[in-house]
């Protein structure tokens, strides 16, 4: 770990995104209402199994490692069947747990072969008034009503993705954004959300990469923030212009940015993790002048880390949590908590919840003392990030959705 610039910007960035975070009921997109993995309301249960605080478990026919997104009485996910040539969107209903719609949305002939731990149905969808987007990479991306009809398909963001689909897409006014980084070509698009039609496309240049932009207002403007190979940039989400970059050594990123204290944190991926602390607000390069500290101990691959108060907490995809102070780097502490992990952490109800791929969940308490709270296993593998609203948990393993709450 090596700090270089200790230049916070203040506290009202932070300030404002809690409150945008904390403003939704609902879980509409990937970690969340702000997209940083916080829950604003209580009532999470800390203990559970296979026959305790399940409501229900149903059964998902094929395999996604999408997470569930919950709107009202909705509950969207994606899955591949039919041994992946059938790419569908799947909704169930949130109190009874029955399966409402199940909508092809693209067959594909020959949908390629993907990394052992990925499927071909990862990106997570984003809910949005009547409206579900879903994305499976270069496999299509489309818009379907909360009835289950598919408004518009688009399949034209050609590029290889190698080990499969994976990031995310995030909606800003009327447009639907990804990042689009394959090993031939690398672009973030912008969709017109009520048709389809591409509104911008910016090319860069690099490696495969798999992650999820994520929008920040930064001293009044926008920015929508995107990693990839070899360099995270910021762009104007309306146009599509580059505002800021910086250089790394890495590709094949998974995690999803993460803002805090005026800084965004941005994973490096392969081969050697490495995590950036980079200061917003800057112009151009700003390799030199705004990355405020560096990590390699500890640093993920997979899952995004989450910030709470003046920490960060992370898991490394070896099953190691970290706690570092968010404006400095200073490592607090460092605990094994075993397993692997791909899904990112959730902090709730005073807690911060580490699911492992192995399908158990490890509860600790966000404090600079390391404290275990509680573990919980269900049977399965788990590498979908879970989904928390209004006291329940929406988990998913490769067979199931389950809803776990605290049975009263």
């Amino acid at each position: 770990m090596k700090p270089r610039i200790n230049h916070p910007l203040g506290r009202t960035l932070a300030a404002m995104l809690l409150a945008a975070m904390f403003a939704a009921a609902d879980w509409p997109q990937f970690r969340g209402p702000g997209g940083q993995g916080h829950v604003a309301d209580k009532g999470y249960p800390l203990d559970w199994s296979e026959t305790e605080n399940v409501t229900w478990k149903t059964a998902i026919e094929g395999l996604g490692w999408s997470s569930p997104v919950v709107q009202g009485n909705q509950i969207w996910l994606t899955t591949a069947a039919d041994e992946n040539h059938s790419l569908r969107a799947v909704c169930i209903d949130r109190t009874s747990g029955k399966i409402v719609h199940d909508v092809e949305v693209f067959h594909k002939d020959e949908p390629g072969k993907i990394h052992s731990k990925n499927s071909h149905a990862s990106p997570t969808p984003v809910l949005e008034a009547d409206r579900v987007y879903v994305h499976f990479g270069a496999h299509g991306t489309a818009c379907l009503s909360t009835d289950g009809r598919v408004i518009w398909r688009n399949d034209e963001l050609k590029y290889n993705h190698r080990h499969g689909p994976a990031g995310s897409p995030v909606v800003y006014r009327d447009l639907l954004i990804i990042s689009c980084d394959g090993t031939d070509v690398q672009f973030v698009v912008a969709l017109d959300k009520h048709t389809g039609k591409i509104r911008w496309k910016t090319s860069r240049e690099g490696k495969m990469a798999y992650s999820t932009p994520l929008i920040v207002n930064v001293q009044g403007h926008d920015e929508l923030i995107s990693t990839g190979a070899d360099q995270a940039m910021a762009y104007e989400p309306l146009t599509g212009k580059e505002i800021w970059r910086v250089r790394y050594d890495g590709y094949s990123e998974v995690p999803r940015p993460v803002v805090s204290h005026g800084l965004v944190f941005l994973c490096t991926g392969y081969d050697t993790p490495g995590l950036y602390a980079v200061r917003l607000g800057g112009k151009g390069d700003v390799t030199d002048t705004h990355v405020v500290w560096t990590m390699k101990k500890g640093a993920p691959l997979n899952p995004s880390p989450v910030a709470i108060d003046d920490m960060l907490f992370m898991v490394n995809d070896k099953g190691i949590a970290t706690c570092v102070e968010a404006e400095t780097g200073k490592e607090i502490w460092q605990e094994r908590i075993g397993g692997n992990f791909s899904a990112s952490p959730v902090y709730a109800d005073g807690r911060i919840y580490f699911l492992n791929e192995e399908g158990r969940t490890t509860v600790v308490a966000p404090e600079r003392t390391y404290r275990q709270l509680a573990t919980n296993q269900v049977d399965g593998r788990t590498l979908a990030s879970p989904a928390f609203v209004d006291g329940v948990i929406f988990l998913r393993t490769d067979t199931h959705l389950y809803r776990i709450e605290e049975r009263k």
